[in-house]
């Protein structure tokens, strides 16, 4: 792909994220956009600060905190958060299970990553948020692809990917009756790859769990999870320490790594252009069931 033409379809896919989230702006009163301190969040957090320069953002950022999130992830978040000049909220699983609202987990193989749906919908409803802008893209998963820009909730928060609007034209219907609400996901449209050459281009930081770097980890049903006070050996399993990076950012439960001597973005583009594995194919909650992406989103999860 030559230079030229890289640029222009990175600018296209950026000009696209940037209207859907001004459509946001200007069709609702509450808007929030979720924040995990992955990459395709701060490349949301970037997008919303291009979008209404000189301005600032002007809705909050929300991350639903599982209790078991790296330490890299929210060590980056709060410097992110400090440097641009926006409110974050926090909302933690730890409290839903505190006030009964969701039980924790047991097991090996236990997780918080499908207990922060609960927590989400408690936060969205409690700040009263009419439309969540997320990070989420079409290439990542076969439920995800079902999606529109506008996604349409329903007053539990729930999805039916059988009653959503048509788009055409670039027309977006933010209509609802109260109670009902909306995600938006301004990089449908984006892949992987488009989102690590956009990183580069505009050189936007990110945390270092995304680079080559040596790890404890624990090998658990093909993947490598990182050791930690929540990941154990169990049976057999031992703690190797290897050289490793991650593809996404999730709960340590159920995140996997990938062995990988990538240490720069230029390292990152050619091995994501050469994966036969998508990224979340190293993430534990997707191979629960065939449909578990699908299950959550009809739960409410984003």
């Amino acid at each position: 792909m030559n230079a030229s033409y890289l640029r222009s379809h990175l600018k296209q896919l950026e000009s696209e994220a940037i209207y859907v989230m001004r459509e946001v702006a200007a069709q609702f009163e509450r808007p929030v956009l979720l924040f995990s301190g992955g990459k395709d969040s701060i490349v949301m957090a970037h997008l919303a600060q291009k979008a209404f320069y000189p301005g600032k953002i002007p809705f909050p950022l929300l991350h639903i905190d599982t209790g078991h999130n790296f330490p890299e992830t929210l060590t980056f978040r709060d410097e992110m958060v400090e440097r641009i000049g926006v409110r974050l909220i926090v909302r933690y699983v730890q409290d839903s299970i505190d006030q009964g609202r969701v039980v924790e987990e047991t097991g090996p193989y236990a997780s918080r990553n499908g207990l922060q749906t609960v927590t989400l919908l408690d936060a969205l409803a409690e700040f009263k948020f009419e439309a969540a802008l997320g990070g989420a893209r079409r290439d990542e998963e076969k439920a995800r692809a079902k999606e529109r820009f506008f996604s349409h909730r329903d007053a539990f928060g729930q999805w039916d990917p059988k009653n959503q609007r048509p788009e055409l034209w670039n027309l977006y219907n933010g209509r609802k009756q109260p109670n009902e609400s909306f995600r938006v996901f301004p990089l449908s449209n984006w892949t992987e790859l488009d989102i690590w050459q956009y990183i580069q281009t505009e050189k936007i930081p990110l945390p270092s769990l995304y680079f080559s770097h040596r790890r404890d980890v624990i090998r658990r049903d093909g993947m490598l999870l990182a050791a930690s006070e929540v990941v154990r050996p169990v049976g057999n399993e031992k703690i190797e320490n290897k050289i490793i990076r991650f593809r996404t950012i999730g709960d340590m439960t159920c995140t996997g790594a990938v062995e990988s001597h990538a240490s720069s973005l230029a390292d990152i583009i050619q091995e994501v252009a050469s994966a036969r594995i998508t990224e979340r194919g190293a993430r534990a909650d997707d191979k629960r069931s065939e449909s578990a992406m699908e299950d959550r989103k009809k739960q409410g999860y984003f």
